[in-house]
């Protein structure tokens, strides 16, 4: 939309004629001057027509899809006019000046740093070819979220750079830009960094992109547990420890990280166990959230609490999950989903156990599943951190596999703590009811002390 008064009341007319009921509106200044996002409920043939008459003002605009910023640093004799044949070059190139700085620094140059809004990116070669005729020019690699140069273009801008790193369609793009906008309105009602939101996202999604094929590099340990039982704990620089059990004929897997490393986790389990696509398989899981439930669908029957379960056939239904249903935790759940890759397991391959129905206890045994001879017991946690979530403890073997409930914060790699310090921001805190999931941890703590501690993140540990 245009930056002058009474833009929004002409937008706000036409919804209101349609009887369509503004949602959510946002629009900051500080960010971009001339985008403003309206979520409006009406029905579909409604929506239609106040898209219509949208565009027609104007409002809808799809240009600039493929616009992009070059920063450019001229160095330009410090003479009156000597910047006006640059000017004149960008100008008939119909390239718009973003950002611009420069000052007089007593050398006989000045260096006139650019910012380029460029909508037509086949005149880019072009017009540094010819402005490279005038003087020195040097191109900057830059970041659209290391500064803001101009409020007209970041919204673009930032898109491009999150379709570039996942390879978005236009359709999927508009809903990360939407999702993300969404975001930076919650986090700026507490009073974070409008600018941090977007650079926090763009680092999540090309720290989960820059670590697939063959940078995929887990840390792997191995436990000897038993004559007959062997641990393996697989550690990913971002998403879910996945454990993985040798019991008896087949194999037990507990957790399993991320949708977009399916391939990688797939052959690293071929490397583990040779006859590994013939092995019966069986999956255990701590909680629904995406990090942890990413490659369920790999496995012959997934056991899960009665609530996870829940979780998954409201996904599977296209209602919302319990993550959605907290409007603090629904954008970056939603973005989480886009840049994973992810989508819930098949629920005929889902076993829940016995719902939790008591409050008085912080954890309730809720089943048992028996495994090459050794029992692994079940138990509902209150939903501090996520409702369904859930400890699974094999007494035999003095194992405890407790999901988030607790982390291993101390036994984080380096590339682990710097991945995880984004969804608690994104997020507002990871947990639903951080004085309940403190309450809940530390109970634990004190009932398994011995227990060799599986958790979600970080290194396994005896918990004394």
């Amino acid at each position: 939309m245009p930056d002058k008064a009474g833009s929004f009341l002409v937008a706000g007319k036409i919804i209101a004629a349609h009887n369509g009921n503004i949602v959510r509106v946002n629009y900051n200044k500080a960010v971009d001057t001339h985008t403003l996002f309206i979520e409006v409920a009406a029905e579909s043939a409604q929506h239609q027509l106040i898209k219509e008459q949208l565009s027609r003002c104007g409002y809808l605009s799809t240009n600039g899809s493929e616009a992009r910023i070059i920063m450019i640093v001229l160095t330009l004799d410090d003479r009156p006019g000597a910047v006006l044949p640059v000017l004149e070059i960008i100008n008939a190139h119909n390239v718009n000046i973003s950002y611009i700085s420069s000052q007089e620094n007593g050398t006989g140059v000045q260096h006139f740093k650019m910012g380029l809004f460029i909508e037509d990116t086949s005149e880019i070669k072009s017009l540094i070819d010819r402005i490279s005729k005038v003087c020195e020019i040097n191109i900057l690699d830059y970041e659209v979220t290391d500064r803001l140069l101009d409020g007209t273009v970041f919204y673009i801008t930032f898109a491009n750079k999150m379709r570039s790193i996942l390879g978005l369609s236009q359709s999927k793009t508009n809903e990360v830009l939407v999702l993300a906008n969404s975001l930076m309105q919650i986090l700026d009602e507490h009073n974070k960094p409008q600018i941090k939101t977007f650079d926090y996202i763009r680092r999540f999604a090309q720290f989960v992109r820059e670590h697939k094929g063959e940078r995929f590099a887990p840390t792997i340990s191995r436990n000897t547990l038993t004559d007959d039982v062997t641990l393996y704990t697989i550690e990913p620089p971002c998403g879910s420890n996945t454990f993985v059990l040798e019991c008896g004929d087949g194999l037990l897997f507990v957790d399993s990280g991320f949708a977009c490393y399916r391939d990688e986790m797939i052959k690293l389990f071929e490397n583990l166990y040779v006859n590994y696509h013939n092995t019966p398989k069986i999956a255990f899981l701590t909680h629904s959230d995406m990090d942890h439930a990413g490659i369920l669908s790999e496995f012959d029957r997934i056991y899960m609490s009665h609530s996870s379960y829940e979780d998954f056939c409201l996904d599977i239904q296209g209602d919302a999950p319990f993550r959605y249903q907290n409007p603090l935790h629904a954008p970056y759940c939603q973005l989480s989903r886009i840049i994973s890759e992810y989508a819930p397991p098949p629920i005929e391959k889902c076993v829940a156990l016995a719902p939790r129905n008591s409050d008085d206890v912080l954890l309730q045994l809720v089943g048992n599943v028996k495994i090459g001879g050794y029992n692994f017991d079940f138990y509902e946690g209150p939903g501090g951190h996520v409702r369904g979530e859930s400890v699974i403890v094999c007494p035999q073997l003095k194992l405890l596999f407790c999901g988030d409930i607790y982390v291993n914060i101390k036994g984080f790699s380096e590339q682990q703590r710097e991945f995880n310090i984004l969804a608690p921001f994104l997020m507002t805190g990871v947990d639903s009811d951080s004085a309940l999931a403190k309450q809940c941890r530390s109970h634990l703590v004190e009932r398994f002390s011995g227990y060799l501690f599986c958790p979600g993140h970080g290194a396994a540990q005896i918990i004394e």
